[in-house]
C-alpha cells in the first residue's frame, strides 16, 4: 500500500519524496526505502530518507533529512557522501538552521507552522523564520499541518518548498492521493511560472 500511494503522489506531481518509517523493523525499513527509491529513480524525482543516513546510502538514495536527534551533518556527509543531499529539521531556530549550512547542509527545514496530528506536541515556529532564512542561500521548506488549503501561507512567506504527510498519504484511495499531490503542486503552479520542488514525507 506505501509504494502504490507512493506512485500516486507521484502521478499527481509530487517534486520530491521523503521515506520516514520509525517503528518498522530494520528489514521492513530497508525493503520499503529500497522499493521507493527505485520507484522515484524511473520517475526522476528525489528521494529522501528521514533519520537514517546509513539506509539512504544503502538504498542509493538522494538524500538524507536530519532530525534533532539523527547526528551532525558532517558524520551524515562521510555516510552518504559528496553528492547526496542533506537537509536538517531546525524547528524555529534560525542559529540551528546557519550552523548546519556551515557544516554542509544543503537545504533547511522549520515548522510546525500549523497543527499536526503527527506531531501534536510540536512548537510552533514563526512565519517570519522562511523569510530571514533565505539568506542563508540554500533551499527552505516548510513542515508542519500543511494542506493544499493553507501551503500559500507560508510559500508567501518564503518557502520554497513544503513537506506533507497527512493531507496527501492520509488518504487510502490512490486516486485520492494523486488528487491531493496535485492539489499541492497547484498551489505551487499559482504562485511560480513552474512549480518549485514539493517534498511529500510518507
Amino acid at each position: 500500500m506505501l509504494v502504490a500511494k507512493v506512485a500516486a503522489a507521484l502521478a499527481g506531481g509530487a517534486q520530491a519524496i521523503q521515506y520516514r518509517n520509525k517503528t518498522g523493523s530494520v528489514a521492513l525499513k530497508r525493503d520499503q526505502a529500497q522499493r521507493i527509491a527505485r520507484l522515484c529513480a524511473r520517475s526522476g524525482v528525489p528521494m529522501i530518507v528521514n533519520d537514517d543516513p546509513e539506509l539512504a546510502a544503502a538504498v542509493g538514495a538522494d538524500g538524507v533529512h536530519l532530525g534533532r536527534d539523527d547526528g551532525d551533518v558532517v558524520s551524515a556527509r562521510a555516510l552518504v557522501g559528496e553528492t547526496r543531499l542533506i537537509g536538517v529539521s531546525c524547528y524555529g531556530d534560525i542559529a540551528l538552521a546557519q550552523r548546519a549550512v556551515e557544516h554542509g547542509a544543503d537545504y533547511v527545514a522549520f515548522g510546525n507552522f500549523f497543527p499536526s496530528s503527527v506531531k501534536p506536541g510540536a512548537v510552533r515556529a514563526d512565519l517570519s523564520l522562511l523569510l530571514r532564512a533565505r539568506a542563508l542561500g540554500v533551499p527552505v521548506a516548510a513542515i508542519g499541518g500543511i494542506t493544499a488549503g493553507n501551503a500559500r501561507i507560508v510559500i508567501d512567506a518564503g518557502a520554497d518548498a513544503v513537506a506533507v504527510i497527512t493531507d496527501v498519504f492520509g488518504h487510502d484511495d490512490p486516486e485520492a492521493v494523486t488528487r491531493a499531490a496535485s492539489a499541492i503542486a497547484a498551489v505551487f503552479a499559482a504562485v511560480f511560472a513552474t512549480p518549485l520542488p514539493t517534498p511529500v514525507r510518507d
